[in-house]
């Protein structure tokens, strides 16, 4: 493959770049024919998400010489999708994307492996991820971004404190919203991770369970409790629930109405309910090229040394002309995810209840979880203060969340293990309860 004329002249722009120094080269960058066949041959790159960043980012790494792709994505082809996502036709509505998208890359760009996984991000394992020299998200959920961020920190290898570059996997991250979008370069237990700066993203709008349950305040806890409790008790037209169906919308509206009037809640509408459940985030197709473009960029980049990366975040508006910025994010010290030191949860409230911190952790900007599971070490032994994911577990746990922190055995200093769906490890927080007859020890 490497030797023929053809292959030569195919990618004679990119040896230009790699087998000759430029002012923009590393120091460590050194001109090699050995480099473009390292693209081409060896270098394994995960993408993760087939939508419309997916199927641009697919594009540009196969045209930009990378030969052994892996793209990972849960959904399924919808019609919708076909106005920006180029990669798939009419004839492929109710298929895998990443089946799809795959099959597409590798026809067109001759050389080209692309391999799909039809499924979620959480069901792979750590040796899965372990085997990629870098992982590149085009992704719409802050939720899974977290999880993969998590995953590539658990991977790192520490030896006397200090790490191991080796087990240190890049994560190019792109994310787009309308006419704006960024891209952000993150080296695990290097750079700022996605933690680290959780608070430059907008809270998505989830509710802890305990609340929309037990205490509901808002029309919106009323539609999350018919959407997430009723309707799979229920089961009212025996499917999962589409947004686009009036009869489905119109059967939450009608439930969160009654559930509205029983705990006096005002301000429930239908066209609310609809805003509820869908979740709509808009799409524009020049917007996902430009991100795809700069993260592919990022990739060849790190993946060949001829030129510095981003440092480390970019921010990119087309909404009135083009305006882009780029700064440096740094490591927060205290960071749940990749400092190694637990973070402080400081209480001044001796009425403090476990309810009460699960809805801290779900509100909290640097903390977002969206249903964490609690457990800690009291008098020596391991107890599980409240777990939401499994129902024997909530329902033997649910009467500790009326109790205060002190009534659970809780004291100044005491350490909590929070399981969550944002990270694949559970996080170690320590109380620091603020008020007075604490041992403060």
């Amino acid at each position: 493959m490497m030797g023929s004329d053809h292959t030569h002249r195919r990618w004679s722009n990119l040896r230009k770049v790699l087998e000759r120094l430029g002012p923009f080269c590393r120091p460590d960058f050194e001109p090699s024919s050995e480099t473009l066949q390292f693209l081409l041959e060896n270098c394994k790159i995960l993408v993760i998400g087939a939508g419309g960043l997916g199927c641009e980012l697919l594009k540009d790494l196969a045209l930009m010489g990378f030969g052994n792709i892996h793209v990972i994505d849960m959904d399924t082809i919808e019609l919708s999708n076909l106005n920006r996502q180029f990669l798939f036709r009419r004839k492929d509505i109710g298929c895998s994307k990443a089946e799809v998208a795959a099959r597409f890359v590798n026809s067109r760009v001759p050389g080209c492996n692309v391999i799909p996984h039809c499924c979620k991000i959480q069901e792979k394992d750590e040796e899965f991820y372990r085997q990629f020299h870098m992982v590149v998200c085009g992704l719409d959920s802050i939720v899974a971004r977290r999880w993969i961020n998590g995953m590539l920190l658990s991977l790192l290898v520490y030896e006397n404190g200090e790490l191991d570059r080796f087990s240190v996997i890049p994560m190019i991250d792109g994310g787009t919203e309308g006419f704006k979008g960024n891209v952000r370069v993150i080296l695990p237990g290097v750079t700022a991770c996605i933690e680290c700066t959780l608070d430059l993203y907008p809270p998505q709008v989830t509710y802890p369970l305990c609340t929309i349950a037990t205490t509901p305040r808002l029309p919106e806890h009323c539609i999350e409790y018919v959407k997430i409790i009723q309707w799979p008790k229920e089961n009212p037209f025996d499917c999962p629930i589409d947004g686009d169906d009036p009869q489905h919308i119109n059967w939450i509206y009608e439930k969160s109405n009654e559930r509205a009037a029983q705990f006096n809640i005002q301000g429930l509408t239908y066209r609310l309910v609809q805003g509820v459940v869908k979740n709509i985030i808009p799409a524009v197709a020049s917007t996902n090229a430009i991100i795809a473009a700069t993260c592919a960029t990022e990739v060849f980049k790190l993946a060949s040394s001829c030129s510095a990366s981003l440092n480390n975040y970019m921010v990119l508006n087309d909404l009135d002309g083009i305006y882009t910025y780029n700064y440096e994010a740094e490591r927060k010290e205290d960071c749940v995810a990749c400092s190694q030191i637990p973070k402080d949860i400081e209480i001044n409230n001796p009425k403090f209840k476990l309810k009460d911190l699960i809805e801290l952790l779900c509100e909290r900007p640097d903390l977002q979880m969206k249903n964490p599971g609690l457990t800690a070490c009291i008098d020596g032994k391991n107890k599980t203060l409240y777990m939401q994911s499994v129902p024997s577990i909530e329902e033997k746990t649910r009467e500790n969340l009326t109790k205060t922190l002190v009534d659970l055995g809780l004291v100044n200093g005491s350490e909590i293990n929070v399981a969550d769906i944002t990270s694949p490890n559970a996080i170690v927080l320590k109380l620091r309860l603020a008020y007075p007859d604490t041992d403060m020890s």
